[in-house]
């Protein structure tokens, strides 16, 4: 277990924001990670488990208690057959790209989809991460945690998660922390069936098709980076928290009204609202057409130090000097438009330490 006090969080996030931490703690076994968090809370201490960094933005003002760095590893195959498919153990400090890539290469479908998410494993169920027609939802068969009010490991089945879209029990509270995740993958040489339109355009397939494992992940890789969505530390379009809102969620009056707003605003023959089903019968429409027609372009804010992503209106990106307060003040600034020419709020999806929108 290694210990930094005023330690800087700012390189440890995606989005490179935000001040130091009173003590950073970095744990590299499930013992020690057990061991951190029951420490601080027999402390009665401020507490920040920080995973890749992909889905946080820190304050300014830094943290002023203990963050706890998750960096443990070990993936192990715990069974393997054709009925039951390939059962993995994934620790939740291995990297989540990482982790997809190696089931590529085994032959394990179920998870290709997910291709170039940054961000670690353990994070993956917390918001039920998902791309491309998958979520983890999909192929997580158990959720092993630390529970911070009973102090004990516990193990959660898959339809013990209450897994809905980008949401989960683990993100609910600050209950549980993930320890590790059992996926149930599908021992096979082709992906599952391509479910994302632009995908299968760019395989050249219909919907519905199946493509080899390592197209199927390329092709995702290739989608991901034109819209910056690959870290490369070299594009400042990629200094973000990827997608910061989520796709909203209505019910069908609620629909109807914002369906009319669009109408009003962009004239009766104008660009239609996407829409898609959800559950319990409500539609599902795209965060990053909202952003574009209430009149925030891709790269809107140039050349100040927080804009719009040149390749997609759904990152909010540091071009290089930002602070925090930058990025929330644009942020804040998107969704108060979006709900003014619209009547729909947006919700943030990464977490906010310090900072409410």
């Amino acid at each position: 277990m290694k210990q930094e006090w005023a330690a800087p969080l700012a390189p440890l996030t995606t989005m490179r924001v935000g001040g130091p931490a009173a003590r950073l703690v970095t744990v590299e076994s499930t013992d020690a990670l057990v061991d951190a968090v029951r420490e601080v809370d027999d402390a009665d201490e401020p507490l920040l488990l920080l995973s890749g960094g992909s889905n946080l933005v820190i304050a300014d003002d830094g943290f002023s208690g203990t963050v706890v760095r998750i960096a443990t590893s070990g993936v192990r195959v715990e069974s393997d057959d054709q009925c039951g498919g390939v059962n993995v153990r994934v620790a939740a400090g291995e990297a989540w790209d990482d982790f997809v890539a190696h089931a590529c290469e085994q032959g394990w479908a179920g998870v290709e989809a997910l291709s170039g998410i940054p961000g670690l494993t353990g994070a993956t169920p917390v918001q039920n991460v998902g791309a491309y027609g998958q979520e983890v939802a999909q192929t997580i068969a158990q959720v092993r945690v630390f529970d911070r009010r009973t102090q004990q490991v516990h193990t959660f089945a898959n339809t013990d998660c209450a897994f809905t879209y980008r949401h989960s029990i683990f993100k609910a509270s600050s209950r549980y922390v993930v320890l590790d995740v059992l996926f149930q993958l599908r021992p096979a040489t082709l992906s599952q069936p391509i479910a994302y339109a632009a995908l299968a355009d760019g395989l050249g397939v219909a919907v519905g098709d199946r493509v080899p494992l390592g197209d199927a992940r390329a092709a995702v890789l290739r989608q991901r980076r034109s819209r910056g969505m690959v870290l490369d530390p070299d594009d400042h379009d990629t200094w973000s928290c990827g997608s910061f809102f989520t796709n909203p969620i209505l019910d069908r009056t609620s629909f109807a009204q914002f369906r009319r707003r669009a109408a009003d605003r962009l004239g009766s023959d104008g660009p239609v609202p996407p829409e898609f089903p959800a559950v319990d019968g409500r539609i599902k429409t795209a965060a990053a057409w909202l952003i574009d027609k209430a009149g925030f372009a891709k790269g809107y804010g140039m050349p100040g130090p927080a804009a719009l992503s040149t390749k997609h209106t759904l990152a909010v990106t540091n071009r290089g000097d930002a602070k925090a307060a930058d990025v929330v003040a644009l942020a804040r600034e998107v969704r108060d438009g979006v709900e003014e020419a619209f009547g729909v709020r947006l919700v943030n999806e990464p977490v906010l330490v310090g900072h409410q929108l």
